[in-house]
């Protein structure tokens, strides 16, 4: 009975860590795929008429938009995920993990799981009040339908299928949320080096706001993000109790 008790846990680790690798396969494929597809056939429409709304300038190019940055991030999430699959280890807590599964633990903690988070809530939320604040119509004839789910649905959905599939130990979060704060930091700087340089706003909302509300709702996504890693954590925390205890005694 015990061999037949061992014998069934060791199947059933071998088809999850299999499904697993697929999951980040899939992921890394998809996401690769949809960047190259992205910065290769989408171009966005420009005006010559002076007295026409610009939605898009070329300064900055793709690396503009949180979206496309976003889409980076979960790429290198899932290709280091992979390659961890077969040359690191998914030991739940182990005594000396390799370089490139403390990479890949940080990478979700600190960025990947909070930027899809937020990216994918903002823009569907903002899409639904007014779809002109984020998406104009006149987008869909050159930003095709699979490719805006694979950029704002399936970074929450994949993202969130990693949080239940795979364990990670989180950094104290004072460290975690200093790694966020900086690159979303960056990012609200470098969209006001854009508005500089093109005179114009990277995201249609940001033109109807004016200064204190445009103040006020950088303020609100800043926090907003910062919640998002504390709702990781908490996910993390719930769904893999006993390995952070475990983790949490290997630590003292």
């Amino acid at each position: 009975m015990a061999n037949g008790a061992a014998a069934t846990q060791t199947l059933f680790k071998s088809v999850f860590g299999a499904l697993r690798t697929l999951l980040h396969l899939t992921a890394a494929v998809q996401f690769t795929y949809g960047i190259y597809y992205d910065y290769k056939y989408v171009e966005f429409p420009t005006s010559n008429d002076a007295n026409a709304k610009i939605i898009y300038h070329p300064f900055g190019g793709k690396f503009k938009y949180l979206t496309f940055l976003d889409a980076l991030i979960q790429a290198l999430y899932y290709i280091v995920s992979l390659i961890n699959d077969f040359v690191g280890t998914n030991e739940l807590v182990p005594k000396r993990p390799p370089a490139i599964r403390k990479f890949k633990d940080w990478l979700l903690t600190t960025l990947a799981f909070p930027v899809a988070l937020n990216v994918g809530i903002t823009f569907w939320t903002l899409y639904a009040i007014d779809r002109e604040l984020v998406f104009p119509k006149v987008l869909d004839a050159v930003f095709p339908s699979w490719l805006n789910h694979v950029l704002h649905t399936n970074i929450v959905v994949f993202i969130v299928l990693e949080m239940f599939t795979s364990y990670r130990a989180y950094p104290k979060r004072s460290k975690g949320l200093t790694g966020l704060s900086i690159f979303m930091g960056g990012y609200l700087v470098w969209i006001h080096i854009i508005k500089h340089f093109s005179n114009v706003w990277v995201y249609p909302v940001l033109e109807v706001l004016s200064l204190p509300s445009r103040i006020l709702f950088f303020a609100a996504v800043l926090a907003f993000t910062g919640g998002l890693y504390i709702l990781g954590e908490f996910i993390n925390n719930v769904v893999w109790a006993k390995e952070v205890k475990l983790s949490q005694r290997k630590s003292k």
